[in-house]
């Protein structure tokens, strides 16, 4: 018999969004792409078949917001957390990158940055990859059609703290660390003028522009600043206590009403609300919804803002910006995933090795640690373990994990599992639990704030475009991971 199909994987329990049910079926693909569904698809049409045996397939997670090569070489990076992505059943990562210290470490334009970003990404994925970028300098607002139209980058990034507080602390010399001239301002006139540019963008090519948006990460360098100064004053506070009183959720909810009323001011229609990490970054998020209803806002919160809290042991290990939150604000973001008031969970990767983490001379002094750190292979699992527990359905965790980061961000191709998609997989133990264990990690970060944290639901093999790139426990294979242009075209269904 012809071999229609280069894989076939039996018996999987299928995950699909925007679904209500859990059907067992065989999935068939062909030149990377799902060609078929259904039960009983013969084995012998096959040039490879796998048994997922009653496992569960979900669609290959969508990672829209991770950093890659922020505190390592891009070229390393892409390596090693690619590698981490593929166990934990992502299948895309989506990376953001800006001038300025961190990544390649130099200013200047993009059409002279992305070139060395290519050359040091280029058959070191493990997984597909694409790139959203952060406008710095004036000059680059007047490349966003060029990184449009050349790139396929349709996303850009605003870090509204930026303004006058550096990654990691307080900063008087803002233009030496984003690498701008002298006169130029990285503020709230700034932001406006990327929205401009990106409602001229939507207008000019309507056939991108709903996946043509702008996303900002919402806190407020002013309010920042003053807190910082009290709780360091106060010494009361340590640890991660200290660093969420030190950058208080009303930053957030602030920096939210700002960008909202600037949205609607500039009629820049697609606004990402990134990492919300508290009840009033929520309610500000969602009020604002209801405030400029023509707007269509997207709300993300990470994984390590739903499974950490700030009692928990990590203390240094979990500095991020926004910061780990109280367990009311944890369990105000789950009720916010629970009633759909939010639209995707992500990692917010950003592998920072230990060396680079945490002062050796005060190791427990938080404002000393750099801030990020790495989570992408515990995306899918956290979300499983933490969701299940709440009562969240496979479906809707298919929804936030794949679905609706790939349709905002301009991948047809991705998020479901239905001939004419890619053969992005990941299959999925719900009933097999296990420890977090940095030291089993493809990372090369050397530790995690999850350490010692039970999970439930394990990652057992991942599929890209229908090649094995991750199976049972072990990276298979060589690099596999492509570039994504922004929207990429849909192949007929």
């Amino acid at each position: 018999m012809e071999k229609s199909f280069d894989l076939v994987i039996k018996n999987a329990r299928v995950v699909r969004p925007k679904k209500t049910a859990i059907d067992c079926l065989d999935i068939a693909a062909k030149d990377g792409r799902i060609a078929q569904i259904g039960p009983d698809i013969e084995t012998e049409r096959a040039k490879i078949v796998f048994d997922a045996k009653n496992r569960l397939a979900f669609p290959g997670c969508v990672d829209a917001h991770m950093h890659i090569g922020i505190y390592a070489p891009l070229a390393q990076d892409a390596v090693s957390e690619s590698k981490a992505a593929a166990m934990g059943g992502v299948t895309t990562s989506l990376n953001y990158l800006r001038t300025g210290h961190y990544y390649l470490n130099r200013g200047g334009p993009y059409r002279e940055f992305m070139p060395e970003v290519y050359k040091q990404s280029d058959r070191r994925f493990w997984v597909d990859y694409g790139f959203h970028l952060a406008p710095i300098e004036s000059a680059h607002i007047d490349e966003m059609e060029y990184l449009l139209t050349e790139h396929g980058i349709p996303s850009f990034k605003i870090f509204m703290f930026y303004g006058g507080y550096g990654l990691h602390g307080r900063s008087s010399q803002q233009n030496d660390f984003l690498m701008i001239g002298p006169d130029e301002r990285y503020d709230i006139a700034h932001f406006e003028f990327i929205m401009r540019s990106a409602q001229r963008l939507m207008e000019k090519f309507p056939d991108k522009a709903p996946h043509i948006s702008v996303s900002l990460h919402c806190e407020l360098a002013d309010i920042l600043n003053a807190y910082t100064k009290i709780v360091e004053r106060d010494g009361k506070l340590t640890g991660l206590k200290a660093y969420s009183a030190a950058r208080p959720p009303h930053s957030e909810g602030l920096a939210i009403w700002i960008a909202s009323y600037l949205a609607n001011e500039t009629n820049c229609l697609n606004i990402n609300l990134l990492h919300l990490s508290s009840r009033k970054a929520v309610d500000a998020a969602w009020t604002m919804q209801q405030v400029f209803p023509h707007i269509a806002f997207r709300r993300e919160v990470t994984v390590g803002h739903l499974l950490l809290d700030t009692d928990c042991e990590c203390a240094v290990h979990a500095k991020v910006n926004p910061p780990i939150r109280p367990r009311e604000d944890v369990e105000a973001l789950w009720q916010a995933v629970l009633d759909r008031k939010i639209d995707w969970i992500v990692s917010d990767h950003a592998c920072c090795s230990a060396e680079q983490k945490w002062s050796h001379d005060d190791p427990t002094n938080i404002w000393l640690a750099k801030s990020g750190f790495g989570g992408t292979e515990y995306l899918l699992s956290g979300v499983l373990s933490e969701g299940g527990k709440r009562g969240m359905s496979y479906n809707h965790m298919a929804e936030l994990l794949s679905w609706t980061p790939a349709q905002r961000f301009g991948l047809a191709n991705k998020g479901d599992i239905a001939p004419g998609y890619d053969a992005d997989i990941a299959i999925v133990d719900p009933h097999e639990s296990f420890v977090v264990r940095a030291a089993e990690s493809q990372s090369q970060q050397g530790y995690t704030p999850f350490e010692g944290v039970e999970l439930h639901g394990r990652v057992k093999s991942t599929f890209l475009r229908g090649e094995l790139v991750y199976d049972g426990g072990n990276v298979v294979g060589p690099p596999r991971g492509r570039y994504l242009r922004r929207p990429d075209a849909a192949r007929k269904r």
